[in-house]
């Protein structure tokens, strides 16, 4: 299993140091595979886990022991392997007792454990798990007051990681058609919640070492005992049948992380969406939470006002998910489409909403593509807290690098997926009618009004003067841990001298405020 680090938690990590602006390090990958929404992502990840040996070292904003891998699923419809639990609790106790060499590393942001107190099935798993000396549950608090542990990251025998936006909790589980009513999508304690889009990325090979080192650092910044790194096994863990996208690529991971203790901030993702931006020539195709960054708003801006800009569509939930959230993204987000649309003179911006019949899907996936020659997923929403306060993680394929040219066509069948996913239709339809019409947002609003599943474009709604306040000041969607506390310190959403602000104060004049 290797020899042992020399690593001391206090000393601040040479994994501080990136190879270049907005990435950390750059890894092969022998095979890749995008996993889109829960249902495909729980069942690759339960037979994965069946094949590891050594470490399942899974690192997560939320875990939930109570939620099955196989939602409604009976054991004789199952047809692969029926010998083990199916309850995420059940079947980790299960594993360390069939897999003699294995243990568990499980790592959940702190401020999750108040949710306990309403999950009391899982406090007996956790106490069963304490008889298991291989399997250990860490909370991370290793953040400034206000910042959350935010990356979704597995890494098993650092052969095979997944990174992406689905955490192994409650209220995720969802089948790519999205069915307005399916009796499967219920919590563990029987009520329903909506329909739930998402998705991660399955790697195999170096870019699993890289991410493997990568935990390990989390683990000991929360306060774990350094973990023994291990060597790469030659056994593949790969998912039986499970066909990749890509097969051997180059991926870059970018991360962010704020200042605490002696630990630097690191601002890679901010940095590297702004440059996705920026390259992109004829057009971006993104899903995300939140729209609320003013970093990332302030380069859809510029490009916006260029004579010829790329086309961006961004698919995005109707509303945030908790009336916090809503407080603190959805009025961001009508402030800041506003003044895009004032410089957006061709229409080549648009967000749109999914639906299935009369229902909103919510959006919980963190993907960009660029061009069809850069597929990103991760953690990372496009709001501030992404971009400097809580701890991320994103991954992606640059098909403009050398090597990773056979790339292009396997972006572009996942963009096709993702679309025809939305509008409740075929690849091939989707990619006949980007033959046709002139860009995606013309393909959806040919396909609008037609039920069934569909994408609705989103308009600002107008705001009181309260709403506008929060939105401006940043004060609950901060991108530095000090702005929590001096929320109009920096000059919030439309500082002075910003692009932003320069449009923001050209709306005010035309409108005579």
């Amino acid at each position: 299993m290797g020899e042992p680090e020399q690593t001391d938690p206090k000393r601040v990590s040479r994994l501080d140091d990136g190879v270049e602006p907005g990435v950390w390090r750059y890894a092969k990958a022998d095979r890749v595979k995008m996993l889109v929404d829960a249902e495909n992502y729980f069942e690759a990840m339960q037979e994965a886990m069946l094949n590891a040996r050594f470490r399942i070292l899974l690192i997560g904003w939320d875990f939930d022991t109570r939620i099955h891998f196989h939602e409604g699923r009976r054991w004789w419809q199952r047809a692969w392997r029926s010998d083990h639990p199916r309850r995420l609790g059940a079947f980790f106790a299960w594993l360390v007792r069939n897999r003699r060499t294995l243990e568990i590393r499980i790592l959940k942001w702190s401020f999750g454990v108040f949710k306990f107190t309403f999950r009391g099935s899982m406090w007996w798993d956790l106490v069963r798990w304490i008889r298991h000396r291989r399997i250990d549950f860490k909370f991370d608090s290793a953040h400034p007051v206000g910042c959350s542990h935010h990356q979704k990251l597995a890494v098993l025998d650092s052969s095979l990681a997944i990174c992406g936006g689905i955490d192994m909790t409650t209220k995720r589980w969802d089948t790519r058609e999205h069915r307005e009513h399916e009796p499967r999508r219920k919590t563990p304690t029987g009520f329903k919640y909506m329909p739930w889009h998402d998705a991660s990325l399955m790697m195999e090979g170096e870019i699993a070492e890289a991410l493997s080192e990568l935990g390990r650092d989390r683990w000991i910044r929360a306060g774990g005992n350094p973990l023994v790194p291990l060597k790469r096994s030659e056994k593949s863990l790969w998912p039986e049948g499970l066909a990749p996208d890509f097969e051997d690529v180059e991926i870059g991971i970018a991360r962010t992380r704020a200042e605490y203790r002696d630990w630097e901030q690191v601002r890679e993702i901010e940095k590297l969406f702004v440059e996705h931006v920026r390259r992109a020539k004829r057009f971006i195709y993104a899903e995300s939470q939140y729209f609320a960054s003013r970093a990332v708003g302030e380069a859809i801006l510029a490009r916006m006002e260029e004579d010829d800009p790329p086309e961006i569509v961004l698919v995005h939930p109707e509303n945030a998910d908790g009336w916090l959230e809503q407080q603190a993204m959805d009025h961001a987000r009508a402030e800041l489409v506003r003044c895009i649309a004032a410089v957006d003179k061709q229409g080549r911006f648009s967000i749109w909403c999914p639906k299935t019949g009369d229902t909103p899907i919510y959006v919980h996936a963190k993907v960009m593509i660029v061009d069809d020659e850069i597929l990103r997923v991760g953690s990372a929403n496009l709001n501030n807290r992404s971009m400097g306060l809580d701890s991320e993680c994103d991954v992606f394929i640059d098909a403009a690098r050398d090597g990773n040219g056979h790339a292009r066509d396997g972006i572009r069948r996942i963009r096709l997926s993702l679309l025809a996913e939305h509008l409740g239709l075929d690849e091939l339809a989707v990619e006949q009618m980007l033959d046709t019409h002139s860009s995606m947002a013309a393909v959806i609003d040919h396909c609008a009004g037609k039920g069934g599943r569909q994408l609705c474009r989103y308009h600002p709604p107008e705001l009181n003067e309260a709403e506008k306040t929060v939105a401006h000041s940043g004060l609950l969607d901060p991108d530095a841990p000090e702005d929590l506390f001096e929320p109009f310190a920096k000059g919030g959403l439309f500082r002075n001298g910003s692009r932003l602000g320069r449009v923001r104060n050209r709306i005010k004049r035309i409108q005579g405020k």
